[in-house]
């Protein structure tokens, strides 16, 4: 009979931690058959996940045998002119719960039972918005611009008291439930504490520590391989990546990479964090805003992609797309030596790009029905004729229409100075837009006299700026001569 007792006990036992799946209620006494949506953040994206109907009494459940994902939800009604969010609550570890509220107010008339995840979720956003309240007055005073900064001082020391009563519970919060969603959400929002830079050994200030060592511990209070920062309201794990990325790293490529194998080494350890970090970096950098940082977007193609490391979720079309946009790329990159084109003029007559002899060639890729060519040739011509003799440059343009025609009127249209060729008219044995990439036109090239690629993509207005400044760094970089040499 004891052995009976002990093995049913067990069982039981067994059950409890072997329940999975999830089930929520909730009441809401105003609703009354009324159709819910379950839904939850992904980065900029919401998502709905599940759906119910409200009783007479306004309970409604959501259930299901798989586990719902960590992050904050929110529940959502449809209206006549689309889906209201109507709040939000955390979805952690405990995901079998009861809540219990009215639309007087949904948080304050919150009760939560059976986790206590939600519980800290609602008292903590009651807290903040009872110290909004504290707040506002001071705040109100502060952006006061007749107030004069003497006068603004009481209110700068009330206020900076309500910040410390918010961080003292905040890093409480942290301490007494550091496993909870809720208190990894929050600690994932708080700033690194920087420390005082310390004195050389001469004795004046280490202006570079902070830097180094908020690079270091950017991410002490930020989990890249949770995935549940990923189910934020704001897109804050994406922010984060931008900040890195975009404020403790110089624009150069290679650094650019670096940085981000250091990211990626701690959010590998979690496949969704892994997934979501490397797509986000392989997003941005496929079309950069800064020069020469498309060869990030190559680098990364490379490591996770080619070498199989994304096979575990990536389809083999997205796979390929990825992999076409990394060759077009690849063979026009800064510092790679541009290939040659050999095309023919409008007098049909052989012309090699590599017979420039000029100290540089721009490289200018046009359309003649492009709307924006059109804006762009006159400027470039203008250049030209200000500054081919300057900067000893050349310009070597190719139409990417095949009629002869367009390109020979707009030659005549526009009074080109220059060699212009027709690009499907060519003598190599692929299509030039393999060697230089140009999805959209006009695209500019420049290439210094051994072919090697110095600049892309520029607006026309900003060449004799590139120019000017790129001459000052050679001379800056020529070495010096010794006295008496």
């Amino acid at each position: 009979m004891r052995l009976s007792i002990v093995l049913l006990f067990w069982i039981i036992a067994f059950s409890a931690q072997a329940q999975s799946g999830y089930k929520l209620d909730f009441k809401i006494k105003e609703w009354k058959d009324t159709t819910v949506y379950l839904g939850h953040y992904y980065g900029e994206q919401t998502r709905i996940i599940d759906t119910t109907r409200s009783s007479s009494t306004g309970g409604f459940s959501f259930d299901n045998k798989n586990t719902i994902a960590q992050g904050v939800h929110f529940l959502v009604l449809k209206t006549p002119t689309g889906f209201s969010k109507i709040f939000d609550f955390v979805i952690g570890k405990d995901q079998f719960f009861s809540m219990e509220t009215s639309v007087a107010d949904y948080v304050k008339n919150m009760v939560v039972t059976g986790d206590e995840d939600n519980r800290l979720f609602f008292q903590n956003m009651i807290f903040y918005m009872e110290r909004n309240a504290e707040a506002e007055p001071f705040i109100k005073s502060l952006r006061d611009s007749t107030l004069t900064e003497d006068q603004k001082k009481p209110a700068r020391e009330a206020f900076t008291k309500v910040n410390d009563k918010v961080s003292a519970y905040q890093k409480d919060l942290i301490a007494k439930n550091p496993q909870l969603l809720t208190a990894r959400l929050i600690k994932a929002t708080m700033p690194v504490d920087l420390p005082a830079s310390p004195k050389k050994a001469d004795g004046t200030i280490d202006s570079t520590f902070q830097l180094r060592y908020y690079r270091e511990h950017f991410f002490d209070n930020f989990d890249l391989a949770d995935d549940a920062l990923l189910r934020m309201p704001r897109p804050f794990y994406q922010e984060k990546i931008k900040e890195y990325l975009n404020k403790l790293y110089a624009p150069i490529a290679d650094t650019i990479v670096v940085a981000i194998d250091k990211m990626v080494a701690r959010g590998k350890k979690n496949p969704e964090t892994y997934k979501y970090l490397v797509w986000n970096c392989v997003f941005t950098y496929q079309n950069p805003e800064i020069m020469g940082l498309d060869a990030v977007y190559v680098s990364l193609y490379d490591k996770y992609f080619a070498s199989g490391e994304m096979n575990y979720w990536i389809t083999d079309p997205v796979k390929k797309n990825l992999k076409d946009y990394a060759e077009k790329l690849r063979s026009s990159l800064i510092g790679k030596t541009g290939a040659n084109l050999i095309m023919q003029d409008q007098n049909l007559l052989k012309r090699s790009m590599y017979d420039i002899k000029n100290k540089y060639t721009i490289l200018f890729i046009f359309d003649p029905d492009c709307s924006h060519c059109k804006e762009e040739t006159p400027k470039l011509v203008e250049f030209y004729n200000k500054n081919h003799v300057r900067f000893d440059v050349e310009v070597f343009a190719v139409a990417s229409d095949t009629s002869m025609v367009k390109m020979k009127k707009f030659i005549k249209d526009f009074k080109t100075p220059w060699i212009t060729v027709n690009g499907p008219r060519t003598y190599l044995p692929k299509h030039y837009s393999e060697f230089y990439h140009a999805e959209t036109t006009p695209a500019v090239y420049i290439l210094d006299n051994r072919h090697k690629i110095i600049a892309k993509k520029l607006p026309v207005k900003q060449l004799e700026d590139f120019f000017t400044k790129h001459e000052k760094f050679l001379q800056s970089n020529q070495p010096r001569k010794q006295p008496g040499t």
